[in-house]
């Protein structure tokens, strides 16, 4: 540690997290749009099986470590005592359209990257501009402005954090036995759930995407919250996320001279790697590009929203879908809610090519 400074080994490991990510990811398909697609237009609900036991497997995992003191959760920027509820339903409103029209969430976009997708290449630049404008740039005002008039600050009813079992103390139940009891019945009620389905069971390569892209969430917790947690250098704990640390990642290549790689960036790299790596053994290394401009700007427009909508959110598929639910945390919970919405919304808008038929598609009933 005296030779390698303990961001440089977190930042080191969460490269190494983000390769398997994105190699795993590639192998299995692993994608919570494509999950929502299957749903919507096969009736297979297999892949968004996938997805559902990586947030069971993200839970258990990450509770574990908390309960057991190894790590603290409560310093997550999903656990502050803000409750941003409208940038949670706004955002994820936002991303889970926007993901539709961009051909799919943050980490597909990357993994896509890694296979010589150019289309990809173009979304994610925009989506980390657009992340960074509403961060830190055009946008950012107004986003502290609609933040500060909608944000439920939870310490004026005495709660720290806004996790589920903070809240339940409101209603007298411990914090402490809240914790263990949430976690059980989440995990066991989403685990019934993926594995009710023979389909599913018989799914060996979706079993293993939901193992294995569930169990790198509490280990990148593990790396940043317990690696990382350095008296004299301290690294913000974090897990998977991939709006705002693509928006960073582009800063970083612009202002490399100076500019310090953090946990968020080595991770996307990674992701990247890991994808390249495999589709290049596995022989699916293609570049594939744009078919006209009306796919062009389909594609631009659906970067522009994931950005500004995974940055109001606090987090995409992965960020808030796994990383934030693993926290307990009620925003993650409505962001998710918010982002499915958003993604069906956005498949009914693919099938009716208008939001006019998008939105009367909503209303109609089976004859």
């Amino acid at each position: 540690m005296d030779e390698f400074p303990v961001g440089v080994v977190v930042s080191a490991l969460g490269c190494g997290l983000g390769v398997i990510f994105g190699a795993t990811a590639h192998r299995t398909d692993f994608c919570t749009m494509g999950g929502l697609s299957d749903i919507y237009f096969m009736g297979d609900w297999s892949r968004f099986r996938a997805w559902m036991l990586a947030v069971a497997v993200a839970i258990a995992g990450s509770q574990l470590l908390h309960v057991n003191e190894l790590i603290d959760l409560s310093g997550s920027i999903y656990l502050t005592p803000n409750l941003g509820w409208a940038g949670a339903i706004v955002g994820g409103l936002m991303f889970g359209f926007g993901m539709t029209m961009g051909g799919g969430c943050g980490n597909k976009t990357l993994v896509r990257i890694g296979t010589g997708n150019l289309k990809s290449l173009v979304v994610a630049v925009i989506m980390g501009i657009f992340a960074y404008m509403t961060l830190r740039g055009l946008i950012g005002l107004a986003r502290v402005e609609f933040e500060a008039l909608t944000i439920i600050d939870l310490t004026t009813n005495g709660i720290d954090t806004q996790s589920i079992p903070a809240l339940l103390t409101l209603v007298g139940l411990p914090e402490d036995t809240s914790q263990i009891a949430v976690s059980f019945i989440a995990v066991i009620g989403v685990l019934y759930f993926c594995f009710k389905s023979a389909r599913f069971r018989s799914s060996k390569i979706d079993i293993t995407a939901g193992l294995i892209i569930g169990l790198l969430i509490p280990a990148a917790w593990y790396v940043t919250g317990a690696i990382g947690n350095d008296d004299f250098d301290p690294v913000q704990i974090a897990s998977f996320t991939f709006v705002a640390p693509v928006g960073e990642s582009i800063q970083y290549l612009m202002t490399f001279t100076g500019a310090t790689i953090n946990f968020g960036i080595s991770i996307v790299g990674g992701v990247i790697l890991g994808a390249f790596i495999s589709a290049k053994t596995a022989g699916e290394f293609q570049f594939e590009s744009f078919t006209n401009t009306e796919d062009l700007a389909r594609h631009l427009i659906g970067g522009a929203i994931m950005g500004i909508g995974g940055v109001l959110a606090l987090g995409c598929t992965i960020g808030q879908g796994l990383t934030g639910m693993s926290t307990l945390a009620v925003g993650s919970v409505i962001a998710l809610a918010s982002i499915i919405a958003g993604g069906i919304f956005g498949l009914k808008y693919l099938e009716e090519d208008s939001l006019s038929g998008a939105f009367a598609s909503l209303f109609e009933k089976d004859e």
